[in-house]
């Protein structure tokens, strides 16, 4: 048996505004957008490529919900952004808009950088070690 994660569930307060900064500025692409009714959809995301898991874009249902957008990782870097191609990567996030809240840096790991979402959440864009 064989077992991977194949989708991870992110809290948005917008659809249309998720799907804009994740496939125009971080460059995903738009894997579906299904109408669920009752004004839910499944949305979902991924890399170019889709060589590993997809981010679901969950319309937040509620205030306890709504409170978590932003947060789900209680301030930590909750996903780690892969690429081959660090500094070309980082330099065209940032011409698209992407906010970085620190410097390239190089560790035993890898090239790392860390910057946000549109709600606040955590990422590293990282080019590990070969």
């Amino acid at each position: 048996m064989s077992l991977s994660i194949a989708t991870v569930s992110l809290l948005v307060a917008d659809y249309d505004d998720a799907i804009t900064f994740y496939c125009d500025t971080l460059g995903f692409d738009l894997v579906a957008d299904t109408d669920m009714g009752g004004g839910k959809r499944w949305v979902v995301v991924a890399p170019p490529g889709r060589s590993g898991a997809q981010l679901l874009l969950a319309r937040a249902d509620g205030e306890a919900q709504r409170a978590a957008i932003g947060n789900q990782g209680g301030g930590r870097v909750m996903f780690f952004l892969n690429t081959s191609h660090f500094e070309r990567d980082h330099a065209a996030m940032i011409a698209r808009g992407v906010k970085f809240i620190e410097a390239p840096r190089h560790e035993a790991y890898g090239s790392v950088a860390v910057f946000e979402d549109l709600y606040g959440n955590k990422w590293d864009l990282i080019q590990p070690k070969a």
